[in-house]
């Protein structure tokens, strides 16, 4: 299947910008298969996903270090390069709760993404059956206060040595500390309930249950040290009533939580994502 060249990228707006990148790619004989902008009118930032099909014989990589060169130099653009085809390998960590963790390898068997799971690290030995089962190698890593350092390192060492390019939060439930997120060396995505700052603790469903509420969500985020202050990438929400117990909010709540962490991973590996201070363009 012949590849496209995928461009993200952000920069000070000015005029002309739209027609210089598409004429660069014309200009190469290319073919221009999806563009959207987007002008964050407040900062004055241009933001852009271009896709093309080469079409004349050439050295993709070559083609989009061109492109990338170009971009930057000349426009004073951000940029970020992919091809089509890329299938990234991904590494999940999970605690206990599995609804997350099925959904995503259900969703990477089915061909729907262009994804290779490298392997499941947990905190708890609970899903190593059901991992062996999937053919996923499973890293048991028991954490506690005393040897969280220890755990982290062992657990970077192994993400490196799998050539891990992202790292998918599935219901982990443990804080990644500073370290590891500065030496993990790819993005990292986490998935939860939507009720922080209100709802924070154990129960979030039951505490919300006893306030009444009438909206429960899930919000999927790029990991920062700031915790579940990251740059948000998809979020939902369903309503509740009177007539929805604890039991009904958490059943609902993992509805979303599946729905709303695949988009994210989704539109992640499919590079829609541009990450800009600490929020996010989503080009869907």
């Amino acid at each position: 299947m012949t590849q496209s060249i995928v461009a993200l990228l952000y920069g000070p707006d000015q005029p002309g910008i739209v027609a210089k990148l598409a004429g660069w790619i014309h200009e190469r004989g290319g073919n221009v298969l999806h563009a959207d902008q987007h002008l964050d009118r407040q900062e004055n930032v241009f933001f852009q996903r271009v896709e093309w099909d080469p079409i004349q014989p050439c050295d993709l990589s070559e083609e989009a270090n061109s492109f990338k060169e170009m971009a930057s130099m000349e426009l004073g653009m951000n940029v970020r390069m992919a091809l089509s085809g890329d299938c990234p390998k991904v590494a999940i960590m999970v605690s206990t709760a599995g609804h997350c963790f099925h959904d995503l390898i259900l969703r990477v068997r089915a061909g729907e993404w262009d994804a290779e799971f490298a392997g499941v690290i947990s905190n708890h030995s609970i899903l190593e059956e059901a991992s062996r089962s999937y053919g996923l190698p499973f890293l048991h890593c028991p954490v506690s206060s005393a040897n969280k350092p220890e755990v982290e390192e062992m657990q970077l060492d192994w993400i490196r040595k799998q050539g891990v390019e992202l790292v998918v939060l599935a219901r982990y439930m443990q804080i990644l500390s500073k370290e590891f997120l500065e030496k993990v060396g790819c993005p990292v995505i986490n998935i939860h309930h939507s009720f922080l700052p209100s709802f924070a603790g154990a129960k979030p469903y039951h505490q919300a249950y006893r306030r009444g509420v009438k909206l429960i969500g899930a919000t999927a985020h790029y990991v920062t040290e700031d915790l579940d202050e990251g740059p948000i990438i998809g979020q939902d929400v369903a309503q509740v009533s009177h007539r929805h117990g604890p039991s009904d909010l958490i059943e609902k709540g993992r509805d979303l939580e599946k729905i709303v962490l695949a988009s994210a991973v989704r539109r992640h590996l499919q590079n829609r994502v541009l990450v800009y201070r600490n929020k996010t363009v989503v080009f869907d």
